[in-house]
């Protein structure tokens, strides 16, 4: 059976919240790129919260990225279409990617300081994938540059990491320098995000009713 885990969106500013010190003082990030979809909101609440008297929003792109697919379930739940349950797939389909119109040429990656935002660290395959593609991106720009100077740092930061074995892989020298960030680490439980609710009343109530236990 599914053990579902319910998070409020009260629950998921107050994440961000608190982990905003830390990626201003660590990480110190001059884009952020939110993995579509969980990763859109948080990256929209947190950077509220990294702004700085003075200066500017930093920028938001967005990518979109699937891996979930929905599998047919024995133990449908209030949040499910009845008889479906949603399970991680096998291969990561690339939905969106950097809107140019914005960020100008890809060549603007180059040297600086990004951190990349999603809901959850699951299997780590979106994580993977998504710092895999970036990094190729930024690599030819680099070399149409002919760019020696500062490389392009990239960051993570999730409002959940599973604590599981993971089928991705992230760089060694970005999980030695500690440019990993999860808020909060659970076991393999299904979260539920508010965002992806269609009757958010019922979904906070199911959360209430899980706090209270």
């Amino acid at each position: 059976m599914v053990v579902k885990e319910y998070v409020t969106y009260n629950q998921v500013h107050k994440l961000c919240k608190e982990a905003a010190p830390r990626i201003l003082e660590e990480f110190q990030p001059q884009l952020m790129i939110a993995i579509g979809g969980g990763g859109y909101v948080p990256a929209r609440i947190l950077r509220s919260f990294l702004k700085q008297p003075g200066s500017t929003n930093i920028p938001i792109q967005a990518i979109g990225l699937s891996l979930y697919e929905t599998l047919p379930s024995t133990h449908p739940s209030a949040s499910n279409t009845p008889g479906d349950v949603e399970q991680p797939g096998t291969k990561v389909t690339r939905t969106q990617w950097l809107d140019l119109t914005s960020l100008g040429e890809m060549e603007n990656l180059v040297g600086k300081r990004i951190l990349i935002v999603d809901e959850v660290d699951d299997t780590r395959t979106t994580l993977e994938y998504a710092v895999k593609e970036l990094e190729k991106d930024v690599e030819a720009a680099r070399q149409k540059l002919g760019y020696q100077g500062e490389k392009t740092v990239f960051s993570i930061f999730v409002l959940h990491n599973k604590n599981k074995e993971k089928k991705g892989h992230l760089p060694e020298d970005m999980l030695n320098e500690n440019r990993y960030l999860a808020a909060r680490t659970v076991g393999d439980v299904w979260i539920c995000y508010p965002w992806e609710a269609t009757d958010i009343d019922a979904h906070d109530e199911l959360a209430n009713k899980q706090g209270a236990k």
